[in-house]
């Protein structure tokens, strides 16, 4: 696999959305980092679910021990350049049969899903992947923290049309979240999103990398 430096992100990303030409992915960069220190084994299939416009799918079947991608979300908003699958879904079921995937990812997405549908989205999660879950998002521990994780959801979501309405997690919520799935959060790990007055302003403790594994 080839190493996961800015340099290659940058590539991999570029090649779809120009944006990356003239803003660097640094944290496309530090999120596919964190992502590969919990990645356990190649896995043949691969579901990102929340896929967006689809480029951190590409990246991670581009730069992660993954075989084919499979890219899903509830709108179509994917670039057509694109070698990943993709697939539109109406956000309750989605549409592989059992065991169709030996892992997946879900990046910075559950904290946009309503509260009362976020275990549903995770037993079908749990229904369609055989292995671990990879898991990238956000902790939030006070009112603060929900202030600033929003500000920062405005800043990289708006320019690609993303959502923007959120509820970020907890936490204990996270736990629940795995256990009432049917899994267990078996290791986790930060990165270095952001430096200097940033990341004062927004510490990197609000972001977290995890691996759900089948309880």
């Amino acid at each position: 696999m080839p190493a996961i430096t800015l340099d290659s992100v940058t590539q991999s990303l570029s090649r779809h959305a120009g944006l990356y030409r003239r803003r660097r992915p640094v944290y496309q960069t530090v999120m596919l980092t964190s992502l590969s220190r919990l990645w356990q084994e190649h896995h043949a299939r691969v579901l990102d679910v929340g896929g967006g416009t689809g480029v951190m799918a590409q990246a991670i079947q581009e730069l992660l021990p993954a075989g084919r991608v499979c890219a899903v979300d509830v709108v179509d908003r994917y670039f057509e350049t694109l070698s990943v699958d993709t697939r539109v879904y109406d956000g309750a079921c989605l549409p592989f049969a059992d065991g169709s995937f030996e892992a997946a990812t879900i990046n910075n997405v559950m904290h946009h899903v309503p509260v009362a549908m976020r275990g549903e989205v995770m037993r079908e999660v749990r229904r369609v992947v055989t292995g671990p879950v990879y898991i990238k998002d956000h902790v939030a521990a006070s009112w603060l923290d929900h202030r600033r994780l929003a500000i920062l959801d405005a800043i990289g979501n708006i320019p690609f049309g993303g959502q923007i309405d959120a509820d970020y997690l907890s936490q204990a919520e996270w736990e629940r979240l795995a256990l009432d799935a049917g899994y267990r959060i078996a290791a986790r790990t930060g990165g270095e999103y952001r430096k200097g007055p940033m990341a004062w302003l927004f510490p990197n403790q609000l972001e977290t990398t995890m691996r759900f594994e089948p309880a």
